[in-house]
């Protein structure tokens, strides 16, 4: 298959933006200046997504697990979420971008939990790329607040244990209404999924790169679009099966 077809293939990409702190480190910055500098890079890349005409990012901004970072840390995240929203949200809007946030944001605090639904509610009838942000999430969290929904169904008679299958299961997680993740990239040299996305990415094509978030650009992504265009994506077929139908 012809790469320009294959990359037609790619709506979806999931991303961890790992380094940070890293990036910060070895510029001998705070961990904040790595955020700071994080949230630059994920703007540019949601440019750059607009040209190309991706459908779907869905980004990990912060997992359930990172509450166990430094308080002072976790602090400036929030405020840093905050800030990031009133500034951004007015030019994703004119591009046309639909703001998305998954994860169980009742931890978070009343401003920020404001922030989140004015950001959606701001951007809510846009149809160009959909932003999905994972802001206290982690995939097993996702996976029993499905189960959690499912339960409460069958305690309610309106469905019954026999009709639980992967579609029912698919249609109660947070990205329900999105296309499995096509792409998955990992920044930062880490070679994990780390509890993003667990169901969603049976089948997703896993990217690793040692660039650190702050140093991945849009060279750096095309270049991992590049290599998903050389990907052939089987699906437990065998690859004589995929060929025959490509000719």
């Amino acid at each position: 298959m012809k790469a320009t077809s294959k990359i037609t293939e790619l709506e979806h990409v999931a991303i961890i933006m790992d380094g940070n702190g890293r990036w910060a480190k070895s510029r001998r910055l705070p961990r904040v200046a790595g955020h700071r500098a994080g949230v630059k890079t994920l703007r540019n890349l949601i440019e750059h997504s607009v040209k190309i005409k991706l459908n779907t990012i869905t980004v990990y901004a912060f997992s359930r697990e990172n509450w166990q970072r430094p308080q002072s840390e976790v602090d400036l995240l929030m405020n840093l979420f905050i800030s990031a929203l009133h500034s951004e949200v007015k030019d994703l809007h004119k591009n046309n971008v639909k703001l998305n946030f998954i994860g169980d944001r009742s931890t978070f605090s009343g401003q920020l939990q404001d922030s989140i639904n004015e950001s959606e509610l701001l951007t809510s009838s846009n149809n160009g790329l959909c932003l999905n942000i994972a802001a206290n999430y982690s995939g097993r969290w996702d996976i029993v607040q499905a189960y959690h929904s499912i339960a409460k169904d069958i305690e309610s008679n309106s469905m019954s244990i026999e009709d639980v299958d992967e579609t029912v299961i698919s249609n109660k997680l947070s990205l329900a209404v999105h296309k499995d993740p096509d792409l998955f990239i990992r920044t930062g040299g880490e070679q994990r999924i780390s509890n993003y996305l667990l169901w969603e990415t049976a089948y997703t094509e896993l990217y690793f790169t040692e660039t650190l978030w702050p140093d991945f650009d849009a060279k750096q992504f095309d270049i991992a679009i590049d290599w998903f265009s050389k990907r052939q994506r089987r699906f437990g077929k065998t690859s004589e099966q995929i060929e025959r139908t490509q000719n």
